[in-house]
């Protein structure tokens, strides 16, 4: 009788990453039809836009849908990138897991190697058709084009067709394929919201859209400014796991371990290295691949009681806070919102991959008052538009307590109500993605940490104007009350006693004791720029005169001009005003410009006030300090 284990051994055999994902097309994005076209297209402009970033191109994206027969349908996407050379073309395109950006730590939209060759393979499975791309790398050099399907057992590319043709384009690259698909139009998971959402954290890209009916959508830029492409750097030791860092000190090329802490990490000089070296009982000259479990545990454990620097931001490339805010304007001026905020945080670190959270909130106008507010997720400048419920921004919301900032929830946890819409992005040299069809971020504590100390930074400014709004309202309907009744009790009081009627000016200003204060933006185009410019009204209505200091905040990229009067402070973040002896009733304004923004980047004064009693003043907030 043969040992079981032995028939069992007979059984074992290797199967290609091509063939796993052959029969598991679901972790990919192809679980539903509907799903299966987002995902095509998803692919498709995501690689577009990385090929014109890299290349320092503004993107001129067009996608096309077009209904064969039955569920069959065409998608075309089409891009002015730099092209792909021609022996690179049949391993993108279909060979699964080959790229540049695994290895490379830096922000990018593609981490794997899987997305667009799994397109191809989808469309294999689905309808038995190759897939035709068509790239061109110069003005003067021929298009090459090729008919591509995958060998699943082997993960090669199979070359149908392979032919050049002339193409009327300088530089670019298209992929048409046919798959198996269910189109759904302008609903919220659908190809119309992945590309408005894409619109809103891409606002350098033009994209045009046509749908298989013929409507043809166009999604403006709306800056002509180009991302900074992302350098790659070395990881950060904050948060490097154990194993990690064993597996780097084995294969550094370094001799000492000084040398390897501060070549092969970033952000650690040559006396932070040898001050985690010391703390750690070990010598300067001590051979990396020579340290034992022990000591390498030991290093990371005192290297995270040292202060290091930040991750350098330059392996990022986050969208900013104004042009999130023109985005979210563009893309939702259809609800009239009444307020716009934005927060970029800065860089931190997990598992040694630095990140950093951008958060916005688009708040009133149309938006419904009683449901949940609209949750916008993205990761590496990619919307997320499934699993809202399994990522970890998700969760940061639902343990925020949005009651304190004004919105209706429940118990105090999960999705708040009311007339909200969020944006967060996540940007990182490596997304934590849950699988690999890139819908929602696992769940580490360092980044649901920065996910919600964004949103709050940021609720906090739209509650700021909420309340500010509110008192503005109560204050001027009791201001409205008292100058409209009193002159008539002090009318009928002088007309009843035959006497002349006394001057009430003191009576009200001692019933409203307050400090008014009033803001106005507005714009005056100049030449091709636009200049913001700002006015800002004191009114003292309290018994006394007050002297104090006022700041305005400014965003960074502003640039301040005339300015009266002169402030005491000018900084990248604010203008600050000491007032001295403003007189009971009196008025006083505050007036200058900002360049180097657009027409409404800045369209709300951020107001903050010292040195006076914050209950008496009305149109803005209490200083809290630098």
């Amino acid at each position: 009788m043969p040992i079981i284990a032995h028939e069992l051994a007979k059984k074992q055999k290797e199967i290609s990453v091509a063939e796993f994902f052959e029969r598991n097309k679901q972790i990919l994005g192809f679980d539903t039809t509907t799903r299966s076209i987002i995902t095509t297209v998803k692919e498709g402009v995501d690689n577009a836009l990385d090929a014109c970033e890299e290349a320092e191109i503004l993107p001129d994206i067009h996608i096309e849908i077009k209904h064969l027969e039955g569920n069959d349908y065409q998608i075309i996407v089409e891009d002015n990138g730099p092209g792909i050379v021609k022996r690179q073309i049949p391993h993108i395109f279909a060979r699964l897991l080959y790229g540049s950006r695994f290895h490379s730590l830096r922000q990018s939209r593609g981490q794997q190697g899987i997305g667009i060759s799994a397109v191809v393979l989808y469309a294999q499975l689905s309808t038995g058709h190759p897939t035709l791309v068509t790239s061109k790398i110069g003005k003067n050099l021929p298009a090459h084009q090729y008919e591509l399907a995958i060998d699943t057992k082997k993960n090669l590319p199979e070359i149908i067709s392979d032919q050049m043709q002339h193409w009327d384009k300088e530089s670019g690259t298209q992929i048409s394929l046919i798959i198996k698909g269910k189109y759904v139009k302008h609903k919220k998971q659908s190809v119309y919201e992945y590309l408005k959402s894409t619109a809103i954290v891409n606002p350098h890209a033009q994209i045009t859209f046509i749908e298989p009916d013929g409507e043809k959508i166009i999604f403006e830029r709306v800056s002509t400014d180009i991302p900074p492409s992302p350098m790659e750097i070395k990881p950060h030791i904050y948060g490097t796991e154990l194993g990690t860092f064993i597996k780097m000190a084995r294969d550094t090329k370094a001799r000492k371990l000084t040398s390897f802490l501060r070549k092969d990490f970033s952000s650690i000089s040559l006396d932070k290295a040898r001050e985690i070296v010391k703390k750690s009982d070990l010598n300067f000259m001590d051979k990396p691949q020579q340290i034992s479990r022990e000591d390498a545990k030991r290093i990371l454990e005192e290297s995270q009681k040292i202060k290091l620097m930040a991750p350098p931001l330059n392996c990022l490339s986050p969208i900013g806070e104004i042009l999130i805010k023109r985005g979210l304007k563009k893309e939702t001026q259809e609800i009239s919102p009444e307020f716009i905020t934005t927060v970029q945080r800065t860089p931190q670190v997990y598992q040694g991959n630095p990140f950093l959270v951008e958060t916005g909130i688009v708040y009133g106008g149309k938006l419904p008052q009683d449901d949940q507010v609209s949750i916008l997720r993205f990761a590496n400048r990619v919307p997320l538009l499934y699993q809202q419920g399994d990522c970890v921004i998700t969760r940061a919301m639902e343990k925020t307590d949005w009651r304190r900032y004004g919105l209706q929830q429940k118990g105090g946890r999960g999705i708040p109500y009311g007339p909200t819409l969020f944006l967060i992005h996540v940007a990182s040299t490596n997304v934590p993605f849950t699988s690999e069809s890139k819908e929602a971020i696992a769940s580490y504590d360092e980044i649901e940490k920065e996910i919600r100390l964004s949103l709050q930074q940021c609720a906090r400014t739209m509650f700021r104007h909420l309340r500010k709004k509110e008192r503005k309202s109560k204050a001027k309907d009791k201001f409205l009350l008292i100058s409209k009744i009193l002159p008539q009790i002090a009318n009928k009081a002088a007309e009843t006693l035959g006497k002349p009627p006394v001057a009430i000016d003191e009576i009200i200003t001692q019933i409203m004791d307050i400090l008014w204060i009033e803001d106005e933006v507005t714009y005056e185009k100049k030449e091709e720029s636009w200049i913001t410019k700002s006015k800002i009204t004191l009114t003292n209505y309290m018994t006394k005169k007050q002297q104090f200091t006022l700041y305005a905040i400014k965003p960074h990229e502003a640039i301040v001009h005339q300015v009266t009067p002169q402030p005491t402070v000018v900084t990248d973040t604010y203008l600050k005003w000491h007032i001295k002896n403003l007189s009971s009733n009196a008025k006083q304004e505050i007036c200058f410009e900002l360049t180097g923004i657009d027409k409404g980047d800045f369209d709300d004064n951020d107001l903050y006030i010292q040195g006076i009693n914050p209950l008496h003043v009305i149109g803005a907030e209490k200083w809290e300090g630098d």
